[in-house]
């Protein structure tokens, strides 16, 4: 099985041209990962990294790929970044499509929160009841309320972890208190 790398390379010039790392965000069909990376003439240099697995040493037992793990692996990549030294970044999301609120919004969106400057609109950000995750909570009750069956196929990973849907806001505050305090901390 050959795996082909495809680069938009008319835009990846232009990101290198900027003089700025690239705050790179990369999704898969289980993880997120967040990279902040420097152009250097032999090749890009990693400065920090984050891949939402982390998130299981705060304590994360939701998904890894969703809205609110894709805040703090932004959160994490942010402070990471600032220990590094860097206080701005450019937005790299390679041949993924851009979309108004998604995912990969919400790892900027936890970047700009941990103090990281990205240049990007606030319209696009996604709002603050989906980054807590709220939106699955309110899912996840009417389903265990009108389709019992359906609830726990849909959150089947869910409840094998221990969290009910319905709490995912609540256990989103205590993971990202752990962030914070582990931050401040170090």
């Amino acid at each position: 099985m050959c795996i082909r790398d495809s680069t938009n390379y008319y835009k990846r010039r232009k990101l290198i041209l900027s003089g700025k790392p690239r705050l790179v965000v990369r999704k898969s069909n289980r993880y997120l990962v967040a990279q902040l990376m420097a152009a250097e003439p032999r090749g890009d240099v990693t400065l920090a990294y984050c891949h939402s697995r982390e998130l299981e040493k705060y304590g994360w037992r939701g998904g890894t790929k969703n809205t609110p793990a894709a805040y703090l692996v932004g959160l994490l990549i942010g402070y990471r970044a600032l220990r590094a030294g860097v206080e701005e970044a450019i937005l790299d999301i390679g041949l993924h499509r851009f979309t108004r609120g998604g995912v990969l919004t919400a790892v900027v969106k936890g970047a700009l929160d941990a103090g990281l400057k990205i240049p990007i609109g606030s319209g696009v950000l996604p709002p603050d009841y989906r980054i807590r995750g709220e939106h699955v909570a309110s899912y996840a009750r009417m389903l265990k309320d009108k389709e019992p069956d359906l609830y726990r196929s849909r959150f089947s990973k869910y409840l094998e972890r221990g969290l009910p849907p319905e709490e995912l806001p609540e256990h989103f505050e205590e993971v990202k208190k752990a962030i914070l305090e582990e931050i401040r901390s170090s």
